[in-house]
């Protein structure tokens, strides 16, 4: 039977059988015990399903992580210690040394500083496009070695709304998946597999914990990518494993399953930034409610950016459903049931103004975090995105005085006059 996104935040990923716990278990262990040697040997060659180790898998994280897989449409997932192991794991399974990104300019700050800086180091390079640019542009942008294309859904903090059909086919003649980071969105409000995307990554941490409660990140794929039909340009995915004895991983897990697997079972295993079963049962929690939270934060948000767009105090004011906006077209087609709760604006009177306003609310609070049940707000330019240039500031669309407000669950009128009060106050 088929069911409603709402059903399926409270219930999937997790069937207690007869006299087992309703809710999913925390099973806060490091190690399983088996009878036998060749049992664990064969967990160990991947020849059989079962747990050894929690740094690889844990049965709390992977109900949770099927319940988010199911929720985007997916085939498998995989819960991260933070949404940056989730992004750098995402891309770095396929993208090695040598390697080339093709990434939307406006990704967050940190994703930026990924890919940029931290990623070169390792031998990967990357190309930045805008979101908006024509497909040429976008076509210009890949090279032989390109392995895949990154955006986001959302961008943070510039909200700009991906074209995901354009930059999916543009990945698809290239050969390569296309990954979307859908932390803003959420699958309540947009489902990125369904219009082309491959894989999709969250920071769990935000809305779908939405508590401020839990780090976490999420990596899903869609099963739609054919590994073994681009063979050449994934030998981690196509040709022997040496240190899992010569598995090959679209061979062994097919085309739903070898992508998570590899992660799991050779970048995690080394790596290590797996995701505590603490943290798994608050992200579950807060993904029962997440189809009641969004619609929330998205009224808010909305009645926010319409009071902003009156106010002679405010230069400009970015919110994809704000009719108007640089990407209300795009978000009435990936986005018509609501975008987000985040509203971006450019204060009047530069930096020092913006800086006045947010010290001046009192409902909201400035916190390096956003997409939580409580309406905060930061700096980007001075904090999230401190490090980059003020070219690099400009491509992803973020100027000096823009302050990101993040609209929590509180009352709309409330949220309306705490911001009319700290603008009386610039």
């Amino acid at each position: 039977m088929d069911q409603s996104i709402d059903t399926r935040c409270v219930q999937a990923g997790y069937t207690p059988g007869n006299g087992e716990p309703r809710q999913v278990p925390i099973i806060q262990s490091t190690t399983f015990k088996y009878d036998s040697s060749d049992a664990m040997g064969a967990l160990f060659d991947l020849e059989a399903e079962g747990y050894f180790y929690s740094r690889l898998q844990n049965p709390t994280c992977d109900h949770v992580a099927a319940k988010i897989a199911d929720l985007e449409g997916g085939t498998a997932a995989v819960l991260t210690g933070s949404g940056m192991a989730a992004t750098f794991l995402a891309v770095f399974n396929i993208c090695e040394a040598g390697g080339h990104i093709v990434s939307s300019s406006t990704v967050y700050g940190g994703t930026f500083n990924l890919f940029a800086h931290t990623m070169r180091k390792m031998g990967v390079e990357v190309t930045f496009v805008s979101p908006t640019c024509t497909e040429e542009e976008l076509d210009a942008a890949f090279r032989p070695n390109t392995k895949c294309v990154f955006g986001e859904t959302i961008a943070n903090p510039a909200l700009t709304v991906l074209d995901i059909e354009k930059f999916a086919a543009a990945a698809h003649r290239h050969g390569v998946p296309l990954i979307v980071d859908n932390t803003f969105a959420t699958p309540v409000n947009c489902r990125p597999f369904e219009w082309g995307a491959d894989i999709v990554t969250h920071s769990t941490t935000k809305y779908m914990d939405g508590h401020g409660g839990a780090l976490g990140g999420a990596i899903v794929d869609s099963g739609n990518f054919d590994w073994m039909d681009h063979a050449e340009k994934f030998p981690g995915l196509t040709t022997p494993d040496e240190s899992y004895h010569g598995i090959v991983y679209a061979e062994r897990f097919g085309q739903g399953g070898a992508y998570t697997t590899k992660i799991v079972s050779q970048l995690i295993r080394d790596l290590g930034p797996v995701q505590s079963p603490q943290n798994a049962y608050y992200l579950n929690l807060g993904l029962e409610s997440l189809h009641v939270r969004v619609p929330r934060h998205c009224e808010n948000a909305l009645a926010v950016a319409k009071f902003l767009s009156t106010s002679s105090k405010i230069d400009s004011v970015c919110y994809p459903s704000l009719p108007g906006d640089a990407s209300y077209e795009l978000a009435q087609k990936y986005l018509p049931q609501g975008s987000c709760g985040v509203v971006s604006f450019e204060v009047a009177g530069g930096r020092s103004a913006a800086v006045r306003f947010m010290e001046a609310l009192k409902v909201a609070s400035i916190e390096t975090h956003v997409a939580d049940a409580r309406t905060c707000c930061l700096h980007p330019a001075s904090s999230t995105h401190r490090q980059m240039t003020d070219e690099e500031l400009l491509a992803a669309g973020i100027g000096p005085s823009m302050v990101r407000l993040s609209c929590g669950l509180e009352g709309t009128e409330d949220l309306v006059a705490d911001v009319a009060q700290a603008l009386e106050l610039v």
